[in-house]
């Protein structure tokens, strides 16, 4: 697997994370009315993150 494809996806996964944050803190940029939602897209994103963390050490 091609390491740019590994650091895209945790990118990818990073700024979801970044998004679910400022979302459930300050209610920025979705409004905040789905707590739920935005737990799971943080551990969905925190598992993309780990998976390509892994993928990576595995590519090394």
């Amino acid at each position: 697997m091609s390491k740019n494809m590994i650091f895209g996806s945790m990118a990818a996964a990073g700024v979801v994370a970044l998004l679910s944050i400022l979302d459930m803190v300050l209610k920025i940029p979705f409004g905040g009315g789905f707590l739920v939602m935005d737990i799971l897209y943080l551990l969905a994103a925190g598992i993309v993150l780990y998976l390509g963390w892994d993928a990576y050490r595995d590519n090394q």
